[in-house]
């Protein structure tokens, strides 16, 4: 078996099986089996499964972070690359969903150097999105009487949930989906839909707001 191989059915075995018994109900015996390899197949690429439930959001977040940062290296207006990022976020998150749902349900069995390591690649995500909010702002385009933090957590929130009503099996597919959520969102931080004056001033959101998918 191919290394690719072997990675990729350890990952897909481990999702499913943390999904249906719980990541702290899973052996390790119970993923090699699942996924037709040896344990020392495993221990290979994976140090142990604290690892293993690392790896699964680990993926995720690179695809997520190589698709934004090639989003921001296009350069075009702040408007279309902020709609850009936040269409991309929803449906890389559709397209991942089972992973999602098992890495949000379990992230706080991590322990606390993996914990911090994903604190420190989220933290680093959310600052690209919201200074691409911040950017907006300076060009008139978003509204500035709510922190900055508000909302990036007000997006995200809407990722985080998306397993708790989404089916892809629904009449709405993940492009419709997408464009949706964005729709409502960037009309919600649009300058227009600013409060009174006397704004709050805008502030870098803290490593507890918000997750990208």
């Amino acid at each position: 078996m191919k290394q690719t191989s072997v990675v990729d059915e350890v990952t897909r075995a481990a999702v499913e099986l943390f999904a249906s018994r719980g990541y702290a109900n899973t052996s390790v015996q119970q993923v090699v089996e699942a996924a037709g390899v040896t344990k020392g197949a495993l221990y290979h690429y994976f140090q142990s499964k604290d690892d293993l439930l690392f790896g699964i959001y680990e993926r995720l977040l690179s695809l997520q972070t190589e698709h934004l940062n090639a989003i921001v290296e296009r350069g075009e207006p702040t408007a279309e690359t902020l709609r850009a990022v936040c269409v991309d976020v929803i449906e890389t998150s559709v397209d991942h969903l089972l992973e999602g749902t098992v890495f949000f349900r379990s992230a706080h069995m991590l322990s606390a150097p993996r914990q911090q390591e994903v604190t420190r690649r989220r933290r680093a995500y959310h600052d690209t999105f919201a200074g691409l909010i911040e950017a907006g702002q300076a060009e008139g385009l978003y509204r500035t009487d709510v922190p900055v933090a508000v909302l990036v957590a007000h997006f995200f929130s809407d990722v985080h949930y998306l397993s708790h009503w989404y089916s892809p099996e629904g009449p709405e597919d993940k492009t419709v989906l997408a464009n949706q959520l964005t729709d409502l969102f960037l009309v919600s931080i649009s300058a227009a839909s600013a409060g009174p004056a006397g704004s709050a001033p805008a502030v870098r959101p803290h490593a507890t707001s918000a997750v990208e998918g």
